[in-house]
């Protein structure tokens, strides 16, 4: 049947989960960072979600979709899970955020017992890519940093070599098993980014985060200044 529903623009969606919470119906779920119309006959095409879409991603269509089936999602509220729930509506945690606190004084965030050095640097979250949204007011003017996940484990001073005055994003090809340079693409093209560092392990499986990089600066058309630095598994940092 023809019938009005809602249609979700993953080109302006940053992933922040909103829409999915403002479902009564679970109708939406949050997948690979974007938000999805999970199933049409969910959808009631009432459109509680438009008004908590920040970026204006969703609008209505009408088109050819099953109808609203409400004994199914009676249904699926009874039987579903908390936990399940959570995972299809997005966690709220994912939400882009600025951290405030790696830009204090130190003497405002640090408790007696705590040295300087123990300041986290991080300024934004989510850190991971493949929850990072491509728009962010964190990333107007940023100096990014894409850094292996292992990498701030191996090296100690991680958060002052590298995390400080910058923003993050991590991620490990060999884990995820997914290619990063569309999404990291996406977020070069489409802000202010000034310049680039990758921080990877020495082990060869970190190549692909490099080689992801390198396809996504050169894909976004812009050219930026970009270094690599490799850190063995005891630490140091080798270039």
């Amino acid at each position: 049947m023809i019938r009005q529903i809602i249609h979700i623009d993953e080109d302006k969606c940053n992933g922040c989960g909103l829409c999915a919470s403002a479902c009564h119906e679970g109708a939406i779920g949050i997948v690979d960072g974007k938000a999805k119309l999970l199933r049409d006959d969910y959808c009631d095409g009432m459109g509680d979600c438009l008004p908590a879409c920040p970026t204006g991603a969703i609008t209505f269509e009408n088109r050819e979709a099953a109808a609203y089936d409400e004994a199914a999602v009676a249904q699926k509220k009874k039987d579903q899970p908390i936990l399940e729930k959570f995972s299809q509506r997005g966690c709220p945690g994912s939400a882009p955020a600025v951290i405030a606190a790696a830009q204090a004084a130190p003497a405002a965030v640090l408790t007696p017992s705590m040295p300087a050095s123990a300041l986290s640097r991080l300024t934004n979250w989510p850190v991971q890519i493949r929850l990072s949204p491509v728009h962010a007011p964190y990333y107007q003017g940023a100096k990014l940093l894409i850094a292996a996940d292992c990498t701030a484990f191996a090296c100690g001073s991680f958060h002052e070599d590298f995390l400080k005055g910058k923003v993050c994003l991590v991620g490990c090809p060999k884990l995820d098993s997914i290619d990063y340079s569309e999404k990291l693409t996406e977020i070069i093209r489409n802000n202010d980014i000034k310049n680039v560092t990758v921080v990877r392990m020495q082990v060869p499986c970190c190549g692909g985060l490099e080689l992801a990089v390198k396809k996504a600066l050169q894909t976004s058309g812009k050219f930026l200044p970009w270094q690599v630095v490799t850190i063995a598994s005891d630490g140091r940092i080798l270039d």
